[in-house]
């Protein structure tokens, strides 16, 4: 197979068709963007964290390649996906930690970037996650955008390239989203 700037893109039609092989070629093209999500996802956890960015990247990568009912429409989805999937893998992490400690450590992730504030705003992740579950019930436009633009660290137009909407689109969605985050925090008493 000829690499080119389409290879990603066939590799990711391969591995949907069920080609085994594809997810081997893919892993060096896609390792170090999902790596470095992965390192500023846990770069606000707390220091007693276990979970390695490598653990986090190689068991969502295990779970995208493992995924046969997606039609990939390009790296950038994939990556969407991936970061999706790490989420969730944090989320379960701390849920799990949560339970054994009745209550304990929470870990903390850092929503500075959300809010565009000086202020280094930190939530327990369990809560984030239910914030965001919320905003999903409401609108999920606005929950992907999120997702999307924040947790997965995709610009403006990439959004748009994977919602399939126009920037401006997603710059409204964004700004909607980020108020109603705003306001479910401050109600949980993190201003």
């Amino acid at each position: 197979m000829a690499e080119g700037p389409d290879h990603p893109t066939r590799l990711l039609a391969d591995l949907t068709a069920g080609r085994s092989a594809a997810a081997a070629e893919l892993a060096p093209l896609i390792y170090e963007d999902l790596r470095a999500l992965a390192e500023r996802y846990l770069r606000g956890e707390s220091v007693d964290h276990t979970l390695q960015p490598t653990a986090l990247v190689h068991e969502a990568y295990l779970q995208l390649i493992d995924q046969t009912r997606v039609e990939w429409q390009g790296l950038t989805h994939f990556k969407a996906v991936g970061a999706t999937a790490m989420r969730r893998l944090l989320i379960d992490h701390a849920r799990g930690k949560r339970a054994l400690k009745r209550g304990g450590d929470l870990q903390r992730v850092t929503l500075s970037d959300v809010f565009n504030s000086t202020q280094n705003s930190t939530i327990d992740l369990v809560l984030l996650d239910e914030v965001l579950e919320k905003l999903s019930q409401l609108d999920d436009r606005q929950y992907r955008v999120v997702e999307l633009r924040f947790l997965g660290g995709l610009t403006e137009q990439e959004v748009a390239a994977v919602l399939g909407i126009s920037r401006t689109t997603v710059q409204g969605e964004w700004r909607m989203a980020k108020a109603f985050l705003s306001s479910e925090l401050r109600k949980a008493g993190f201003d």
